[in-house]
């Protein structure tokens, strides 16, 4: 959204050119997620306290685990908040490859609040089973995959396609040519 804002006042006022590099935008989004957890996250902590949204630790773990439980948890949605805010604030939203990453990173985070959610609202310690967790991520990982294997514009996307498709029918093996002496 800046970026628009910038490369439009750019057009006027040449300073705004700057804003036009990534360097300077990796930084401005790094200082906005991190301004975001520091403004929030206190609020956001005693909010999970106050609604006993705690650890529940599992018994057969180590004993100096114990010690985690009530530790508020679900904090990982502040960190994905503030990410999200950052990258839709300060990233190129016309490159989809921004829009795959965040869209996996946001997968992969709803897959780790499915898991606390379980644990929180059954009282269950082991939440989301590692099968289903190992299975909605394979799949938010092939999906993006495969998005990004047919949507390559480079002159060389066939070759990729092809290594993709020798690699799968061979059972996940791909033996490379060797190399001459």
């Amino acid at each position: 959204m800046l970026l628009e804002l910038a490369q439009w006042l750019a057009k006027d006022f040449r300073v705004f050119n700057v804003f036009g590099y990534i360097t300077l935008r990796a930084v401005l989004a790094t200082m906005t997620a991190l301004a975001i957890s520091f403004v929030f996250g206190p609020a956001v902590i005693r909010w999970l306290a106050a609604k006993k949204i705690g650890q529940s630790v599992r018994s057969d773990g180590p004993q100096t685990h114990l010690i985690k439980a009530g530790t508020p948890t679900m904090g990982g949605a502040l960190i994905l908040i503030s990410l999200g805010v950052s990258t839709l604030l300060w990233a190129d939203l016309s490159n989809r490859f921004v829009w795959i990453i965040l869209i996996v990173t946001l997968g992969y985070g709803a897959v780790g609040w499915v898991d606390d959610w379980r644990k929180v609202v059954y009282r269950n310690p082991d939440g989301l089973s590692a099968r289903a967790k190992f299975f909605w991520q394979s799949v938010i990982g092939l999906v993006a995959a495969i998005y990004i294997a047919f949507s390559i514009s480079a002159p060389n996307n066939e070759k990729v396609v092809q290594l993709f498709f020798q690699w799968v029918s061979s059972g996940f093996t791909l033996e490379l040519p060797s190399r001459r002496r």
